[in-house]
C-alpha cells in the first residue's frame, strides 16, 4: 500500500509535467473507485494546472477554479505518457494535457479515489482531521509527549493515527520505531519525552531516506517513470525473516490491529 514517501515521490514525479497546464481532456473509464467518480468532473476540462502537493496521503492538484483530492488507495500509481498510448489493464482516469502528454491513473483493487472541491482542499472531511506532517516543525517531540501522555494504547498504533500525525503507515512505523530502539507493543503513556525525541527523529529520518530512495516497492507501487521505489532494499526489520542486522536476535513478528509487526526483541525496548 502506498505510504507517504510513495506519494510524495509521486507528486514529486508528476509536478514537473502537469503545472502550468491546461487539461484538455478528462477520461474516467471507471468510476468505482472507493468514492464514485461523480460526472460532473468533466467540468474541469479546460482548467489550468496551478500547482501540486501533498496532504498525508492525498495528492493536491489546485486547478484555477477548485482543486482535485487524489488517493492512491492500496494499489494506485501514476503514470506520464504521450497522450494517446493505448490505456492498460485496470487504467480508470486519465488527463490529457496541452502539452500532449497525459496523466494516467491505474488502480488494480480500485481502493484508490478521485474526488474534486470547489473550496479550501485542506476543509475537506477528509483532510480536516489530519494531524501534522510528520515533516514538519509541528511534529515534535513536545508534542508527541503531550499526545502519547496517560494513553494506554500500544506506541506504534498511535504514530499510526493519523489524527496524531498523519502519513506514517506500517512499513515506515515499523522501521522508525527499530530506529529508536522502541517495542512496537509499549504503551504510548510510559515512554519518556527523550525516547519520544529519539522517535520523531527515527520517524523523520526513516521516512526522508524512504522519499530520497523512492519509495518501498513490495507488491504494486511503482514511481511515476515506472521504476520501482528501492527503500525496500534498506529495511531493517519489516518482513525480515531471519537475525537483526545489529544484534544478531532473530526478529520476531507480531499481529497489531490487524496488521503485521516487526521488532528486534533485543535493540527494542
Amino acid at each position: 500500500m502506498p505510504e507517504l514517501p510513495e506519494v510524495e515521490t509521486t507528486m514529486r514525479g508528476i509536478a514537473p509535467y502537469v503545472c502550468g497546464q491546461k487539461i484538455k481532456q478528462i477520461i474516467v473509464r471507471e468510476r468505482r473507485l472507493r468514492w464514485p467518480v461523480v460526472k460532473e468532473i468533466a467540468d474541469i476540462k479546460g482548467r489550468m494546472i496551478e500547482s501540486v502537493s501533498r496532504r498525508g496521503k492525498y495528492i493536491l492538484m489546485r486547478l484555477d477554479r477548485g482543486t482535485l483530492i487524489w488517493h492512491l488507495g492500496m494499489s494506485g500509481s501514476m503514470r506520464i505518457l504521450p497522450s494517446g498510448t493505448p490505456p492498460e489493464k485496470h487504467e480508470h482516469i486519465e488527463l490529457q494535457l496541452g502539452s500532449g502528454l497525459a496523466l494516467k491513473f491505474k488502480d488494480p483493487r480500485r481502493f484508490g479515489a478521485l474526488l474534486y472541491t470547489d473550496t479550501d482542499p485542506l476543509q475537506h472531511r477528509l483532510l480536516s482531521k489530519l494531524g501534522p506532517e510528520p515533516l514538519s516543525h509541528d511534529f515534535n517531540a513536545e508534542y508527541l509527549y503531550t499526545a502519547c501522555k496517560n494513553k494506554s494504547a500500544a506506541i506504534k498504533s498511535v504514530i499510526m493515527d493519523s489524527r496524531i500525525v498523519t502519513g506514517v503507515g506500517n512499513i515506515y512505523a515499523c522501521e522508525a520505531l527499530f530506529g529508536a530502539g522502541i517495542r512496537p507493543t509499549r504503551k504510548a503513556g510510559r515512554i519518556s519525552k527523550k525516547r519520544l525525541n529519539f522517535l520523531v527523529d527515527s520517524i523523520r529520518d526513516t521516512l526522508r531516506d524512504a522519499i530520497e530512495k523512492g519509495g518501498t516497492t513490495l507488491q504494486d507501487f511503482t514511481q511515476v517513470d515506472g521504476k520501482p521505489g528501492y527503500f525496500g532494499q534498506s529495511l531493517q526489520v519489516y518482513g525480515v525473516r531471519g537475525p537483526c542486522g545489529v544484534c544478531g536476535t532473530t526478529i520476531s513478528k507480531q499481529v497489531q490491529g490487524q496488521r503485521s509487526s516487526y521488532f528486534c526483541p533485543k535493540c527494542q525496548t
